[in-house]
């Protein structure tokens, strides 16, 4: 595990502080904070407001929701889940397999900034194709706003977020060379291209490719809040800092719809079919800011101030977490959490996105909210204790007692346990933050027969108390992929059958009069 030099650590602290500085962009008007405030107490306090399923459907292709938002067929299609029944918002005309959709994500004006244009007011859809198109798509009408071609070097694939509404990250297919080229046992020295972009206006602040002979035999790398993450198959994870490896090793400066000469080639940048060249090649090994070694590279930062969560690296370890600080990697005092719980799924742990600096830590029958907290008289050194334990509601039946009889009739008590993720016990699935309604929401799930009934119970996000609970109404198979929404007065699920059959249900909230109303069924 290393441990960063001091001009290394006010790097990766700068880098950091990014986090917190850019949250300043998302600060809301007072009197919207009023109105949240009054639909908060509307949702909980109201007896009669309860979420009915107005809505479900099925597709064959991936279902995405973003802010009231449903995306169909590869983003071709929009449905909007804002009205009281979900509504077409638009449908892109048919494309060819190589044209399609494979990611995107959803931008939204930012407050407080002066932009070029009064269409660029208005959400867009940033979308990837498959072809390596870069795309700005009206979020309510589907018109392409502008485009930009990557190129045709590598195969890039996903889109994220490296500062969140701000900066894009379009990352490549890992390239791992042809069948001939592997079988010769020549290694590729490329493993992959990182596109980084401002976003609105859209301008490029380069391509950085990830280069083994530089950083070594690398399995994976990605880019988060200005820092490159760099991960290795032994468990070794390494932090850089992008903003010094792009002024370090840029070659040349390239603006989007400017002419540029490159590699005896003349063409436009971000035009077909010139595309956009790599401009950040590391020549040299950049400075490192931290590394540290996790089992399969699991790696988080948060909390104030500054700690990291690993688990040891080694397979036995699976399930045990240390809390570290990030400035000296010293072990906080009770910073060693195991859940004592017994199952087939592990249990998994985070740091609380509501800003808090608490941890969460979630297993199969319970969720702790954890605190970071300076121990009395020794303000260098921090301790983690329980904020609040939310409980599933389950007898206490882990022992089991069964009677059997022996081939001479003598009854025998025998005992057996429980695994606690067992489908026929209340198990949470789901843990989630609603940061405009402050609740946490948690999906526990009960399998009795062949049926599984799940329900969405929203807990206070200081004190973990039990609000509301929201039953839903379709099956819960726990061997199926599930994905739970919750959007002030939308409650959405989606849920991946075998043979790639996908699911969604729609819940809006309602005042109920005591009359029930047929669930809508439709197949997109």
């Amino acid at each position: 595990m290393g441990l960063p030099d001091a001009f290394s650590f006010m790097l990766l602290m700068s880098s950091l502080q990014t986090i917190i500085l850019k949250v300043g962009h998302l600060i809301k008007p007072k009197h919207e904070g009023r109105v949240k405030e009054g639909f908060k107490i509307m949702f909980l306090n109201n007896e009669s407001t309860k979420f009915k399923n107005v809505w479900t459907t099925h597709s064959r292709s991936p279902i995405a929701y973003e802010r009231g938002r449903i995306y169909f067929d590869n983003y071709r299609r929009c449905v909007s889940s804002v009205a009281s029944e979900p509504r077409k918002l638009y449908e892109m005309p048919k494309c060819s397999k190589s044209e399609k959709i494979e990611d995107a994500l959803l931008w939204e004006c930012p407050v407080g900034d002066i932009l070029p244009n009064s269409a660029d007011y208005k959400s867009s859809l940033i979308a990837l194709t498959a072809h390596n198109w870069l795309l700005r798509i009206s979020a309510t009408t589907g018109k392409i706003l502008e485009k930009i071609y990557l190129g045709h070097y590598c195969k890039f694939r996903y889109l994220s977020w490296d500062t969140p509404q701000e900066v894009i990250a379009v990352k490549s297919a890992q390239n791992r060379g042809s069948a001939v080229v592997r079988q010769a046992g020549i290694q590729q020295p490329i493993l992959l291209y990182l596109a980084v972009f401002q976003v609105l206006p859209f301008s490029l602040i380069g391509i950085l490719e990830i280069n083994k002979k530089i950083f070594g035999n690398v399995t994976d790398a990605t880019l988060s809040h200005g820092i490159l993450i760099v991960m290795y198959n032994s468990g070794l994870v390494r932090l850089y800092s992008f903003q010094t490896i792009a002024e370090q090793f840029m070659q040349q400066k390239l603006d989007l719809g400017c002419a540029c000469r490159w590699g005896g080639t003349t063409g436009t940048v971000g035009e077909s079919p010139f595309g956009i060249p790599c401009n950040i090649k590391i020549t040299d090994t950049p400075p490192l800011l931290f590394e540290v070694s996790s089992l399969e590279n699991a790696f988080q930062i948060g909390g104030h101030p500054w700690h990291y969560i690993i688990t040891p690296n080694k397979k036995k370890q699976k399930g045990v977490f240390h809390i570290c600080a990030l400035k000296d990697n010293s072990l906080a005092k009770n910073g060693i959490q195991e859940m004592d719980c017994c199952s087939l799924e592990s249990d998994w742990i985070y740091f609380h996105p509501d800003a808090s600096g608490r941890i969460i830590h979630v297993g199969p029958n319970q969720v702790k909210v954890l605190k970071l907290t300076e121990i009395e008289n020794n303000s260098s050194q921090h301790q983690i204790s329980e904020d609040f334990v939310i409980l599933a509601n389950r007898e206490n039946n882990k022992n089991e007692n069964v009677l059997t009889v022996t081939a001479s009739g003598r009854v025998v008590k025998k005992s057996f346990n429980l695994l606690d993720d067992d489908p026929e016990q209340e198990t949470f699935k789901v843990v989630d933050y609603e940061d405009e309604l402050d609740l946490l929401s948690v999906v526990a799930v009960t399998q009795i027969d062949a049926e599984g009934k799940a329900h969405l119970d929203f807990h206070c996000n200081e004190y973990g108390t039990l609000l509301k609970s929201i039953p839903l109404v379709e099956s819960w198979d726990v061997t199926y992929s599930h994905e739970v929404y919750f959007d002030r007065d939308l409650v959405l699920h989606i849920e991946q059958k075998p043979n790639r059959v996908f699911s969604c249900y729609v819940y809006q909230m309602v005042c109920d009069t005591g009359e029930e109303e047929e669930t809508v069924n439709r197949s997109c």
